[in-house]
């Protein structure tokens, strides 16, 4: 390998889901949104806490790229993509360099 770099990002987003009145709705909208994103943006996405809880939820989202330009950018579509959906509230949007 070259010395290329290899730039790798996580994000993490907590949402508030208003309207889920049990996990079975809570889970619909989720994966509904890890369904879009992931086709979206060809990323590795899981929900990592508070699935016992109807109204909240937190997804981690994980790509990786030679080009941090391109990852800040695809950053910026997940945060409006999200933001777009009526269906959930971000509570918390967090991005970590590894």
């Amino acid at each position: 390998m070259n010395n290329q770099s290899i730039h790798v990002v996580l994000l993490i987003i907590e949402i508030f889901i208003p309207h889920a009145e049990s996990l079975k709705s809570k889970r619909s909208v989720i994966k509904s949104l890890q369904d879009r994103l992931r086709a979206k943006f060809n990323a590795s996405i899981a929900e990592i806490a508070y699935q016992d809880k109807w109204q909240r939820s937190a997804i981690g989202i994980s790509m990786l790229s030679n080009d941090k330009q391109y990852l800040e950018k695809e950053i910026s579509h997940i945060k409006q993509l999200c933001e777009e959906n009526t269906n959930i509230e971000i509570t918390q949007f967090k991005a970590e360099w590894l």
